[in-house]
């Protein structure tokens, strides 16, 4: 098969295409056709080294992908050859075949397109389980999203509209900032100089997947509203005083989406949560940015820059 790796670490000039050996798949197994191949910030540090990867020579980065069932192992149940399936925690996706446990298989309805559930996959479990599990919104609440316009930012905030909430977030520019407006958001505010100095106690949860600004998080959140840290992306958060978390009753919650994704039962009724908010209209990821896996370095550079809006996927050779 033919796959996007690398035999080093280092930017993207490491990444090479070509010809790899074909996965082996065991009995408990479902071999995959991939047809969307997600790219997310993760396969970035995986790629410069940065973060864990399975150790595979060459080394083939990707977790999620969505595709077609070509080969069933002999133990697998209640799958056939000719179905559509998307993984999000799966290695080596990066490729024209993945091998992937069945317990990590989830089934795509038959009115979503195999596209839709790529564009959604991770980034929209991530959403659900930030909306559902670490915060627990009311109809009313008002809510402040930073990097509004980002992969799971955007859905995130799909999802707590269409739950009642009104949701608020920032953007670094104002092309990303009309995609939020778009999509429904009651204000979103440019990240310029004071930006948020008339913003301090106003919103019941404020969501933070940047990292840095987790101290600027607490001054947004009321007193007694959530925090919920999920990300990184501006670095790690500085030091924080839990006195003052104490001083305003706030709660600052975190978590990871893999300690609720515990078996198939869980990813397939988490995931038909998450489907059902699309096949009723309420949430509509913008259309995400597709490369041929054979641009994997275009495609890298790109999500890289920060230029990209929604999701960013690959797809492999007809």
């Amino acid at each position: 098969m033919k796959a996007l790796y690398f035999n080093e670490f280092g930017n993207s000039s490491v990444l090479k295409y070509g010809q790899v050996a074909d996965p082996k798949s065991t009995n408990h197994d479902l071999l995959v056709q991939t047809a969307f191949i997600g790219l997310n910030f993760a396969d970035i540090y995986r790629r410069r080294g940065d973060y864990q990867i399975k150790k595979h020579a060459p080394y083939i980065n990707g977790y999620e992908a969505a595709g077609t069932v070509v080969k069933v192992g002999n133990a697998v149940e209640n799958w056939t050859v000719g179905e559509r399936v998307l993984f999000v925690d799966v290695p080596l996706a990066n490729a024209e075949l993945v091998a992937i446990p069945v317990e990590k298989a989830i089934k795509i309805p038959s009115d979503l397109t195999t596209k839709m559930a790529a564009t959604i996959g991770l980034q929209g479990l991530t959403a659900d389980f930030l909306a559902h599990d670490l915060v627990r919104s009311h109809p009313g609440d008002n809510a402040f999203i930073h990097g509004i316009s980002g992969g799971v930012g955007q859905l995130l905030a799909q999802i707590l509209m269409a739950d009642g909430v009104n949701v608020f977030g920032s953007v670094s520019t104002k092309a990303k900032q009309q995609v939020a407006l778009k999509h429904g958001a009651s204000k979103v505010y440019l990240r310029v100089p004071g930006w948020h100095q008339k913003l301090e106690s106003d919103f019941d949860a404020v969501f933070d997947g940047i990292g840095s600004t987790v101290p600027l998080s607490l001054k947004l959140a009321k007193r007694r509203g959530t925090v919920v840290f999920f990300g990184i992306a501006g670095g790690n958060p500085p030091k924080i005083d839990l006195l003052d978390v104490m001083g305003k009753s706030q709660t600052l919650a975190t978590g990871d989406l893999w300690d609720y994704l515990t078996s198939a039962k869980e990813r397939q009724r988490r995931s038909s949560r998450l489907f059902a908010y699309v096949q009723r209209g309420l949430v509509k990821p913008v259309e995400p940015t597709i490369f041929d896996l054979d641009q994997g370095k275009q495609a890298y550079d790109y999500l890289e820059s920060g230029k990209s809006v929604g999701k960013v996927l690959l797809t492999p050779e007809d």
